[in-house]
């Protein structure tokens, strides 16, 4: 089966997710683009949009629709090439339309899970849940006698036990986008001990034609990202541990996630991009990953105690920031839940007192002014060098925090999760916006 014949029968599992939503978008504009080509016209092409809302698919629809336009508005000039044997679309509006139609028509939107049982192609963003995958990918084998392949989105859960637990044969890899998977350009990819030669290959040629940077990762619980990231999380909570014996919980959190994004360069500190992907998806991935690490404890009881008090964070329907850990008005942080008090306590009641506290500092160059920057590494090198021979506690804590970042990363590969420093330092450069890798030679 060809490349563009594995593409003509595709479902997308939780497509009216945050995920799912972006990898549906993806899908459909590439199964459109191919089905239009001359030697396809006329051959089906179906792409199944599955949940378990109505509600929730209708609104995915609405965002397909919003989000096609503006792609066709970006590349008009060769959509007309497209449509150069339509005389009947004359205007950019009218090929804009049209290419709108053909897109949105491949869709099909519905809550049974049944309309797998024909795809030859499955993309699965649901909860990362190991048993539930495990249920659903092997109902669909069962069912479905095209044998079809499974691209799993998860983020932690190793790919052989998802293949060996449905009875998949190698049928299957992780296919890990960075979220929004629309906008981001990363993709991990991770084969299982099994997975097929020619399944990882068709995985790597459509991260190809989506224009994905591809980082591969062995198969280890949280692979690269996460891998980094929840150790990180956990970094941060043993910090402000510490610090709470002389300052407040909130004035604790407040300054590591100053230092975090400030003093580290970062595009948001740590405690903000918890409550963005979300407090209960981090203590979730956290309990996925921690029974294939036997010499660590991949555990957050700070992370427990804010989802007993119903502290979750994460995002609206809209893309916009709930209150987490942190509150927010207007996307910016103004206050931090104290779980001591179970409300929050406003950043300005303690901002100036803490920042005296933590100690004059080298002036850190801007995230915004650093990325993308051809000078950045002169930049970063010069800064680092000042905060290197800083005194004083803000500048400890920066120090402790990289050094730490930096051994998490080498981490990942002395314990065969990444191949290489590059590998790991491209996941935290491209996937979570860094301005530089963990592994660095800025605080040697």
């Amino acid at each position: 089966m060809s490349y563009e014949e594995r593409l003509q029968h595709v479902s997308v599992l939780g497509a009216a997710g945050k995920m799912g939503s972006g990898i549906l978008l993806l899908t459909a504009v590439e199964m459109a683009d191919i089905s239009m080509k001359p030697e396809n016209k006329g051959k089906p092409f179906v792409l199944n949009a599955i949940d378990v809302s109505d509600e929730a698919l209708a609104g995915v629809m609405k965002y397909l629709k919003a989000q096609v336009l503006k792609l066709a508005e970006k590349k008009v000039v060769g959509l007309r090439k497209v449509y150069a044997d339509r005389a009947d679309l004359i205007d950019n509006d009218e090929i804009i339309d049209q290419y709108i139609f053909d897109v949105i028509s491949l869709v099909r939107t519905t809550t049974r899970l049944e309309a797998t049982y024909n795809s030859t192609m499955i993309f699965e963003a649901i909860k990362e849940d190991p048993e539930m995958k495990i249920d659903i990918f092997s109902k669909i084998s069962a069912n479905n006698p095209n044998q079809p392949w499974f691209f799993t989105n998860t983020s932690s859960i190793p790919i052989t036990k998802l293949d060996e637990g449905a009875g998949l044969k190698g049928r299957i890899v992780g296919f890990h986008f960075y979220n929004p998977p629309a906008v981001q350009k990363l993709v991990e990819i991770i084969k299982a001990e099994h997975t097929l030669p020619e399944v990882d290959a068709f995985a790597r040629q459509y991260a190809k034609n989506l224009r994905k940077v591809v980082v591969p990762s062995h198969d280890k619980a949280g692979f690269i990202g996460n891998g980094h990231f929840m150790r990180d999380i956990l970094h941060a909570t043993a910090e402000v541990d510490k610090l709470s014996k002389e300052f407040s919980f909130a004035e604790a959190v407040y300054a590591l996630n100053k230092i975090s994004q400030d003093y580290l360069v970062r595009p948001m500190g740590i405690f903000q991009l918890i409550d963005y992907v979300g407090v209960d998806v981090c203590s979730f991935i956290m309990s996925v990953m921690n029974p294939y690490l036997p010499n660590e404890d991949l555990h957050s009881p700070l992370l427990d105690k804010f989802l007993a008090l119903g502290v979750k964070g994460g995002q609206y329907s809209d893309g916009s920031q709930k209150d987490g850990i942190l509150k927010y008005e207007k996307g910016r942080p103004v206050a931090i839940y104290d779980p001591g008090k179970k409300d929050y306590v406003a950043m300005s009641e303690f901002q100036s007192k803490v920042d005296e506290k933590l100690g004059t500092m080298p002036v850190p160059p801007a995230w915004k002014s650093v990325v993308g920057n051809k000078s950045k590494d002169e930049i970063l090198q010069s800064y680092f060098i000042q905060l290197k021979s800083a005194t004083g506690l803000g500048a400890e804590l920066s120090k402790a925090y990289a050094t730490r970042s930096c051994a998490i990363g080498k981490q990942l590969i002395s314990s065969g999760v990444a191949m290489n420093e590059n590998d790991v330092n491209t996941v935290l450069l491209t996937g979570f916006f860094h301005a530089y890798g963990p592994i660095n030679s800025y605080l040697n």
